[in-house]
């Protein structure tokens, strides 16, 4: 029997060419840390000229995700095409709309991303932002956990996310940074105007050169004795924030 994860992963050099040429939409490649030959090569090649996402690994990782003759390449597949950020906030003003972007900073857990995509759908949110890398790989699990909200919800995966946040902040957007160690609380903020809320990891926050690029900086007020709430959760609390105010 064929599992969810294993359908969600191609592998071998040839295949993986194929899939590259027909247009598959791969979330990113694996690749044999010490492996080199000309078909490496051609296949890092396109790799970078089509930023398809790869990463070198010790041969035991590959073999740990199958025993197959993975030839030390394995591609994941996403479960989704992505779009252009670009496309997206044209589209949302052409619309009349204020656009809500959500930018996730290093959200590298796929069942915090599922359940983050599947409030995000639910309060209106025109797009998410992804990094390429250091993201959470959107399978059949992510898709599973969105409960079928990464169908509707536009991802955009960018390369450079420094110049996404730029490009967003030039086209009008207010930038809006979550971080506890913000000193105004979210429910005191105006989140009606056109916004993009930046959301981070819950190891390490979001990176200070994001902060850096903000209007604003965020928090959520807290009275119990944790200082610190899931990311999912905490995502929830500001986009059903930012509805509340735009239904008024």
């Amino acid at each position: 029997m064929i599992t969810t994860e294993e359908k969600d992963f191609i592998f071998g050099i040839r295949p993986i060419q194929e899939a590259i040429t027909a247009s598959k939409e791969i979330d990113r490649i694996l690749i044999e840390k010490d492996l080199k030959s000309p078909h490496i090569t051609e296949l890092i090649t396109t790799c970078t000229k089509l930023n398809i996402p790869f990463v070198r690994v010790p041969v035991e990782k590959l073999n740990r995700i199958t025993k197959k003759n993975h030839q030390g390449v394995i591609a994941y597949l996403s479960s989704i095409v992505y779009a252009s950020l670009d496309h997206v906030v044209t589209e949302a003003f052409a619309a009349g709309r204020n656009p809500l972007i959500l930018i996730l900073d290093r959200i590298t857990d796929v069942r915090n991303f599922g359940a983050i995509a599947r409030t995000a759908e639910c309060a209106g949110v025109d797009a998410i932002v992804v990094p390429e890398k250091n993201s959470a790989r959107i399978g059949g699990d992510a898709y599973k956990t969105s409960a079928g909200a990464l169908s509707f919800i536009p991802v955009c995966r960018e390369q450079n996310m420094f110049n996404a946040i730029k490009y967003l902040k030039n086209s009008g957007l207010q930038i809006v940074a979550c971080t506890e160690k913000a000193n105004k609380e979210v429910f005191f903020v105006d989140l009606t105007t056109p916004t993009a809320i930046i959301m981070g990891s819950e190891e390490d926050g979001i990176i200070p050169e994001y902060i850096g690029q903000a209007h604003l900086a965020v928090k959520i007020p807290m009275q119990g004795k944790i200082s610190s709430l899931n990311v999912s959760v905490a995502t929830g609390v500001i986009l059903f924030e930012t509805m509340r105010q735009r239904m008024i």
